[in-house]
């Protein structure tokens, strides 16, 4: 696809949920650079069922490669943006005529597929070898892992601690209230309004900020991680971001002030929950307006708006069968928000999405 004459060159950095998807979108029709220092695309949504059944990584790690036949991959970070091209931390330098920044959140570990997914088989090994295991901070992620180990290991002894008044407070409290019933059911024990420093342990003994002991043989640290948007304070973007440190959009996904850089996920300021099937929407109207202004579309009321899911659908999975589901009236927990996500985690989706086998 081109104006008249040569396609055009379209460079994502990010190969995470969303940068994934404007990638696979656009390879067939222009020139498509994919900047990501991991050499693979995660499902991160099931990422804590791969801690308790390793070989599901399988499925859920996926080499650029594998969808984007036609697009040029670069395994690197990037480190700076001009107005014509990317740098990347190994020094070359990428240009673009449309440019989308994805970069998530921040992120360390694995680059390369073979060992992220050794991690896993690492990860089970420690919550295997176990009795008692903390976890510490009760969003989405403690919660969802706490649920995994418990429902593949009844036997263990889970304490979960978390500084906030109550578990998931991205959601409603009804949502919130029923996945502490869950879990409690469960026979985890949930300390809220307290924090843990974890690494003053001695012994497996942890002390809580509020003067109580736990004892445990291993932990994981669930808590938030920053926006990956530390490194454009360096770049022509610096402006960009808010006191927050997300990267400003408008309603087309532009970053504000520039016609042919976008940005999309959980990096932007868009008032919605940071929700993974939302960024995948992100990234199909970028896609989109990436085509139409190819195509010589000048007037900006033509391209596609998106607008925030301000009555967003939220499901934390409790363990293979269960879920709490947060729906725009109403909350609701159990087999019926399990049998959408809980099994299969949309692995099988997501992979038909790139157009991948679901089961392989």
């Amino acid at each position: 696809m081109s104006s008249g004459g040569e396609k055009k060159n379209v460079v994502v950095i990010g190969g995470g949920v969303a940068g994934s998807v404007v990638a696979k979108t656009l390879q067939n029709e222009v020139n498509v650079s994919l900047i990501d220092q991991k050499e693979y695309y995660e499902i991160t949504w099931a990422s804590l069922r791969c801690m308790v059944e390793p070989e599901f990584a399988k499925r859920s790690v996926i080499s650029h490669s594998e969808y984007l036949p036609h697009a040029k991959i670069i395994p690197s970070a990037a480190v700076d943006i001009t107005d014509t091209d990317v740098l990347t931390k190994q020094g070359s330098r990428i240009a673009y005529d449309y440019l989308v920044v994805a970069t998530g959140h921040t992120q360390s570990g694995a680059e390369v597929k073979t060992e992220k997914i050794s991690q896993y088989q690492a990860e089970y090994e420690k919550i295997k070898a176990a009795d008692s295991i903390l976890i510490v901070g009760g969003g989405p992620t403690g919660v969802e892992l706490a649920a995994e180990i418990v429902a593949d290991f009844p036997a263990k002894k889970v304490t979960l601690v978390h500084r906030g008044s109550r578990l998931l407070e991205f959601i409603g409290e009804s949502a919130s209230k029923k996945a502490l019933n869950w879990l409690t059911s469960k026979k985890v024990e949930v300390i809220l309004e307290q924090s843990v420093v974890v690494n003053s342990q001695s012994d497996g003994v942890y002390r809580t900020s509020g003067g109580e002991t736990i004892v445990a043989d291993c932990y994981f640290l669930c808590t938030g991680t920053l926006f990956g948007s530390v490194w454009l304070k360096e770049t022509i973007l610096k402006d960009s971001l808010d006191s927050r440190g997300r990267v400003m959009v408008d309603s087309n996904l532009r970053i504000k002030g520039r016609n042919n850089i976008f940005a999309i996920g959980d990096i932007t300021d868009v008032p919605e929950l940071k929700q993974g099937y939302l960024a995948q929407e992100h990234a199909k109207v970028v896609a989109k307006n990436i085509t139409l202004l190819i195509k010589g579309v000048e007037d900006d009321h033509k391209l596609a708006v998106y607008k925030p899911a301000t009555k967003a659908l939220a499901i934390v999975s409790l363990g293979r069968k269960d879920a709490v589901a947060q729906f725009p009236c109403l909350s609701i927990a159990g087999r019926v928000p399990g049998m959408i996500k809980s099994g299969d985690l949309f692995v099988g989706k997501t992979r038909k999405g790139l157009g991948l086998q679901p089961g392989v």
